[in-house]
């Protein structure tokens, strides 16, 4: 037998080395992750073998066993599941393939109870090594002839070799530590499997001890204990499981360790005909924003496991929901080609869409604050419905939560709406990436000033969704970054006529320093003007009415699909005393060098406020240079 030697990767080896070094209290939840495994590899195969017979016809009926051996202190677990092939054992076993590993070990060396980690992120094979010192794995792949052994102690290597044609599917066998051996007893397996594996739909067996009577004969030789009930927990009366059942379930299912936040367990009779059980984790995935991130929904048809890559059964904004989805009226054989333009399939997305929006409306309606729990964990991915889902839009627009200018609690639009000042006519918001940063931007202070709330939108989603989105209740969403910003139509009973008194002396004083200027930036901005917005800062800039929003312009050139950046509108404070004593010095003669260096450092002023850089950063220091050494002498 040929045996080869390879090395985990990197992570892996970080990974055993704190799983075999932590005192988790829980150490029995390795069973569980091994079990799970095992039932997720009969799934594959029963699928594999609704199109080909021929995988499973040596070995029909599925089973997971658990075989003990207190002598050698061992304890395997085996499926008759799909099994391995030499490359799928190093992919599997020798690295974490998933996504976001670095999240995931920084996580796992802070957390305190790293058996909420274990299993989140797809790693709950190396589970083993919290009981057991060296792990072995033969598995033969269904379909292939030759058989493949995987060896470890765990500490960096790992190694490779064939063996003659092994049973079909995966047997691992766990060497287990000598403080470990509780899990080589009978009882103590039996426990297990009852409290954590009971909805597992594939028997779970027991091999029997041998016991030796007096006459040298052998009891229980080949006598097997199926340990759980093995019936599909979604297809049971909801009477009939109890809530910890339904927990166990999501944690197989979610290959998680958190409480589910909710459970919805349900059946649809009539045209079709689906049952489900869906959960909503309790806590947000590592990977929920990465590229390849899918649902965790599987489909079954009729009890037999489909796929759990059905990208068209769940919208991508519902990418949190965990669970099962069973249905009657799909055929056993239908292939991913089939299942991605099938009427029945959209009819039964579109039931659980419908579903899922009616739940979380009816817990943001009656319990406030446990909703605000996920939304704080879902919210940023249920907004990507609002532009990826249009006939849904209202009823995700009533579930939305925003951060404003005047509370730093979640408020609803309706809220918003409740609390609009007299005279005004948008719903105003800021967009940015940091939410600190768009509380102090100088756009907001006019509206702050009038007592007008500003929504504070610093989700990456919110420029994408808020462009789409026209109004709510007859009020339309606009950026107070962009055009006019209307301010003077607010309050003005209370303030005209003094308001219109200013803006004719700020005019008349302005007019000068403003023509200057546009001279002086010519090119570099689209636009001068006096500004309603201002009332702290001396300057900012805007997009001028109908131009892309700065924003959602930095994301888009950030991704390279907006080429040249746009030029914006510079507006300028007249009650500024900085600006005030600029318009004093344009009257002044020979003051045009003076006033040329102060134009260029307003203008980066602004960019810097904007998270951006003077486009060059040399001469802005010698012009700041200047202008300080004036100032000093």
């Amino acid at each position: 037998m040929s045996e080869e030697q390879l090395s985990f990767q990197a992570e892996v080896s970080r990974l055993l080395d704190i799983v075999a070094h932590s005192l988790y209290s829980n150490k029995e939840i390795f069973l569980r992750e091994l079990i799970s495994n095992a039932s997720d590899a009969c799934d594959k195969l029963r699928y594999l073998a609704v199109t080909d017979g021929d995988l499973m016809k040596d070995d029909p009926d599925f089973r997971i066993d658990l075989e003990i051996d207190s002598n050698a202190n061992t304890l395997t677990i085996s499926d008759n599941g799909i099994g391995m092939n030499r490359q799928e054992l190093i992919d599997n076993l020798g690295t974490i393939a998933r996504s976001g590993t670095s999240a995931f070990m920084e996580q796992m060396e802070s957390s305190k109870d790293g058996n909420n980690l274990i299993g989140q992120f797809g790693v709950g094979f190396y589970s083993s090594y919290m009981v057991a010192d060296k792990v072995s794995v033969t598995s033969r792949r269904a379909g292939e002839d030759q058989g493949w052994q995987w060896d470890s102690d765990g500490k960096g290597k790992f190694t490779i070799a064939e063996v003659e044609k092994p049973l079909r599917g995966t047997s691992i066998t766990l060497h287990l530590k000598e403080e470990q051996k509780e899990y080589s007893e009978e009882l103590r397996l039996r426990t297990i499997i009852k409290t954590y594996s009971d909805h597992i739909p594939i028997p779970i067996r027991l091999k029997k001890t041998p016991v030796e009577n007096d006459d040298g004969s052998i009891e229980n030789d080949t006598e097997w204990e199926t340990l759980n009930s093995a019936s599909a927990i979604w297809t049971r009366s909801k009477s009939d499981v109890t809530d910890e059942q339904y927990k166990e379930f999501y944690h197989h299912v979610a290959h998680a360790y958190d409480d589910p936040w909710l459970r919805e367990h349900f059946r649809v009779e009539g045209v079709l005909e689906y049952s489900g059980l869906l959960y909503i984790p309790g806590s947000k995935p590592f990977d929920l924003f990465h590229p390849d991130r899918k649902h965790g929904v599987k489909l079954y048809v009729r009890r037999v496991f489909i796929t759990d890559d059905c990208q068209e059964l769940i919208p991508a904004y519902m990418r949190f929901l965990k669970g099962v989805i069973d249905s009657e009226d799909l055929p056993l054989n239908i292939s991913r080609e089939m299942l991605q333009d099938n009427p029945m399939l959209r009819k039964i997305r579109g039931g659980i869409v419908k579903r899922v929006l009616g739940i979380l409306d009816k817990k943001a309606e009656n319990e406030q604050e446990e909703y605000l729990k996920f939304w704080e964990n879902f919210g940023s991915v249920l907004k990507e419905g609002l532009y990826e889902d249009l006939p849904q839009k209202d009823a995700l627009l009533k579930l939305c939560r925003f951060k404003s200018t005047k509370t730093d609690s979640w408020i609803s639009l309706a809220d918003y709406l409740e609390n609009m000042k007299e005279g005004q006519e948008h719903i105003y918001y800021i967009s940015g990436e940091d939410e600190q940063a768009l509380r102090r931007s100088p756009q907001i202070e006019g509206f702050k000033a009038k007592d007008v709330d500003v929504l504070v939108l610093h989700d990456p989603v919110d420029e994408f969704w808020v462009t789409s989105i026209n109004e709510y209740e007859g009020k339309g969403f606009k950026s107070v970054t962009r055009g006019g910003a209307d301010l003077n139509k607010i309050n003005a009973a209370d303030d005209k006529g003094e308001a219109s008194k200013d803006k004719e002396e700020d005019k008349a004083e302005l007019g000068a320093l403003l023509g200057y200027m546009k001279l002086t930036l010519e090119g570099e901005v689209k636009d001068i003007r006096s500004s309603e917005r201002l009332t702290d800062s001396a300057v900012c800039l805007v997009a001028d009415e109908g131009d892309m929003d700065i924003h959602l312009e930095r994301i888009l050139r950030s991704h390279k699909q907006v080429d040249e950046a746009s030029k914006r509108v510079l507006e300028i404070n007249p009650k500024h005393d900085l600006v005030k004593r600029l318009s004093d010095l344009i009257k002044k003669d020979g003051a045009a060098k003076e006033l040329e260096d102060i134009a260029w450092l307003l203008l980066d002023q602004a960019r810097i406020l904007e998270g951006q850089i003077p486009s060059d950063a040399a001469t802005f220091a010698q012009r700041m240079s200047r202008v300080m050494g004036k100032g000093l002498s």
